[in-house]
């Protein structure tokens, strides 16, 4: 018995370590106090768990305030978020690798002067906080010396990465073939014509000519998908007469927005700081001796005026520069400087705002409608409650509308209606979507209000009579024939300009062009249409162009195209774009190729059961 007893320990622990192996290899706490500390490494640099699960977090996060909508481990993985994240910190891990290999540091003061730049690390005084630094790393789990080990690692990954992008410039070649296409400069005349040019008036279209333009462009004339839909609704401004709102909430909320209603007198205002007192001084000095604008200051220090804007301030806005500034009796005067929280500054007062009081009676209506809209929007979440039970008891919209204070309605609604509910995106959305399989269900408006529909019938979209819509089909014909005969008269013109030239065009035809020089692609022109410019500028010297649109036809003669100018601000602003953009294009692939190149030398090694544990932790 004895022995059967010892067979049977020996068993239970021999079970009992196989569970603590296999809970140990799972990353699980507790057994032999074991848990998953990286996801894998590059070389000998290993990814750390929490830096990954915080990297996804943060990755999330970011997504759900584009989206405006919270974000599901599921959809993130959908997304392929996990995965962005898991290559963005291998090539970190790669990095940082080769930085140790080379030898690559940063010493203490450079940690010590990022770790106290760090907004969140900064106490009341806007100076770094030891208490505030500690807290903030324990709310998220960290200790200062792994954190300072990142800045640190951090620090020496962004030399490394730095270096593969310098000296990356735009080649030479490239950059002259964009500003030629882009800067060249082109000239041309341009002439209008109209159906006043025509040699025979243009006659109204017969019945025939209208019914081809209204076969020929039948979408225009069609009706879009039309849903016949009942609906019922209620709206907090429905029930605004019915709310009571007593006089002392409405002088309440009067004196608690007094700021509002009472507003003391105030300035429009410009101020421009500087870096310390003997240059500001400067400054001032030399818009007392009338040698330099405040305008001339502010371009001085490469700002533009609305860098200065400070838009309407009152006295108390401005601090100790307010009395001096609303000193001033006149619109453009200048003074300073004055000491602000920013540095020594000028201020320039553009206008006087006159102090502005709203008094009780008169606000009191629109102070009570915000009330009494308040209330009803409560009124209605109070109430929906009970209309989704009618509705979940089988209650029509009908039944709906007698048993509550939601009103019943019907709507033929298509995309083109706007008016009345179908004002409404929640409702459009819906009515869109709706099948006759549906069961009606309550859905929020933007203003607190509820509604919901049915959908009765589909009628789909559906060419509307020729005799409901003749004008727009005789209209639409007579512009064609328009059209076609300045098109015919056009490409006659066209042979002339090209052999007369324009101004022997011009005196023939009794026309005034309109010229055109130095034109390059980054201009637009209102007077012509982009496909004729594009077409003009590819056009050889001396060749005619011709454009129809809207009743018109456009005829242009090119002239000589010139080089770019490479001095003009906007060719140089062209210049810089190039640079900027193809430069970090190329610097940026240069960096891609490096950052494989290193993870493959290195080679990569992920730990998927701690990958899958990490994720774990995600709802």
């Amino acid at each position: 018995m004895a022995s059967k007893k010892s067979a049977q320990s020996i068993l239970m622990w021999i079970l009992m370590a196989m569970l603590i192996a296999g809970l140990g290899g799972f990353g699980i706490d507790g057994f032999l106090s074991q848990r998953i500390t990286s996801i894998g490494s590059v070389g000998g640099r290993e990814i750390d768990a929490r830096t990954y699960s915080r990297a996804l977090q943060s990755e999330m996060r970011a997504i759900e305030q584009q989206v405006g909508q919270s974000l599901s481990f599921a959809q993130a993985q959908a997304f392929g978020i996990d995965v962005m994240v898991r290559q963005q910190l291998v090539t970190q891990a790669a990095l940082e690798n080769e930085a140790d290999r080379i030898g690559i540091s940063v010493g203490d003061g450079n940690v010590q002067n990022t770790l106290t730049s760090i907004g969140a690390f900064q106490g009341p005084g806007g100076a770094f906080d030891a208490e505030t630094y500690r807290f903030q790393l324990q709310n998220i789990g960290q200790t200062p010396a792994a954190f300072e080990e990142e800045l640190r690692r951090d620090a020496a990954r962004g030399i490394l990465q730095a270096a593969t992008a310098a000296g990356i410039e735009t080649p030479d070649n490239l950059r002259t073939a964009l500003v030629d296409f882009y800067a060249t400069r082109h000239s041309f005349d341009l002439f209008t014509l109209s159906e006043s040019q025509l040699p025979t008036p243009i006659t109204e279209p017969d019945e025939g000519a209208v019914q081809g333009y209204y076969e020929a462009n039948i979408e225009a004339f069609t009706a879009p998908e039309t849903r016949s839909i009942t609906f019922a609704w209620l709206t907090p401004d429905m029930l605004l007469d019915s709310v009571e709102v007593d006089e002392d909430s409405i002088r309440a909320l009067y004196d608690a927005r007094i700021a509002e209603f009472v507003q003391p007198e105030r300035r429009l205002v410009e101020r421009l700081i500087y870096p310390d007192e003997a240059s500001a001084q400067a400054a001032m000095d030399s818009v007392t001796a009338g040698s330099a604008s405040f305008e001339d200051l502010v371009a001085a220090r490469n700002l533009t005026l609305e860098d200065a804007d400070m838009g309407d301030v009152s006295e108390a806005d401005l601090g100790a520069a307010g009395a001096p500034v609303f000193a001033l009796s006149e619109p453009g005067m200048v003074t300073g400087p004055h000491m602000t929280n920013l540095g020594p500054a000028l201020f320039r007062m553009n206008a006087i705002l006159n102090a502005q009081e709203t008094p009780y009676d008169e606000a009191r209506a629109e102070l009570r409608a915000e009330l009494a809209g308040d209330a009803a929007r409560r009124a209605i979440a109070g109430q929906q409650e009970g209309f989704d039970d009618l509705l979940a008891g089988g209650a029509t919209l009908e039944d709906l509308a007698n048993e509550t204070p939601m009103i019943l309605g019907t709507i033929d609604w298509n995309s083109d209606v706007s008016e009345g509910i179908a004002a409404y995106t929640e409702f459009a959305t819906a009515a869109a979507t709706i099948t006759a399989d549906d069961f009606p269900e309550l859905t929020g408006l933007a203003d607190g209000g509820l509604f919901a529909l049915r959908l009765d019938g589909i009628t789909p979209p559906t060419p509307r009579p020729l005799d409901s819509v003749r004008d727009a089909a005789t209209a639409g014909a007579r512009q064609d024939a328009v059209e076609a005969a300045l098109m015919s008269l056009g490409q006659t013109l066209s042979a002339e300009l090209a052999t007369e030239g324009g101004q022997s065009f011009a005196e023939a035809h009794d026309l005034t062009p309109e010229t055109f020089e130095a034109v390059t692609r980054l201009d637009r022109l209102a007077q012509v249409p982009a496909p004729m410019l594009e077409s003009i500028f590819a056009a050889e010297p001396g060749t005619p162009v011709l454009h129809i649109a809207d009743g018109r036809a456009l005829l242009a003669l090119v002239g000589t195209a010139e080089a770019a100018d490479t001095e003009d601000a906007q060719t140089q602003q062209l210049i810089n774009a190039i640079d900027e953009q193809v430069g970090s294009a190329l610097a940026q692939d240069v960096f891609e190729y490096f950052a494989r190149a290193l993870e493959g030398e290195a080679g990569i090694t992920l730990n998927q059961a701690a990958i899958n544990a990490v994720h774990t932790s995600f709802p």
